[in-house]
């Protein structure tokens, strides 16, 4: 009903930049909060950013003041642009959105497949 698929990841040196992108496609009637996970190897799957349908952003202490989530709600897109990368960032990012999907009454949580940031040092 409702799929996500990122984009953006890929191989930076420390300090670097990288913007990922989840567009979510599908029958939507309306999204949600969307969020940004990762997971690093031998770690548990952790809540990098949130963002509401009113705008309104958490993030982890470990990115704050680095990272920032944003939405464009026309294109059903989230955005995780993260500045000043550090190695402990690499791992697999993930978005995840809860959306109403059209002609369900409930809503439910999508999961992207998820793209590898890895950062060098």
């Amino acid at each position: 009903q409702v799929q996500l698929a990122e984009s953006g990841g890929g191989l930076v040196q420390a300090g670097g930049s990288l913007r990922l992108s989840c567009a979510a496609s599908g029958s939507i009637f309306s999204i949600n909060a969307m969020n940004w996970y990762r997971q690093a190897p031998g770690k548990q799957r952790e809540l990098v950013a949130t963002i509401t349908d009113g705008g309104g952003t958490n993030y982890a202490d470990s990115v704050k003041g680095r990272f920032t989530i944003s939405r464009a709600d026309a294109k059903n897109t989230v955005y995780l642009q993260m500045n000043s990368l550090k190695p402990e960032d690499t791992a697999v990012y993930y978005c995840r959105c809860t959306a109403l999907p059209v002609g369900v009454v409930t809503p439910r949580n999508y999961w992207g497949q998820g793209t590898q940031v890895t950062v060098s040092s």
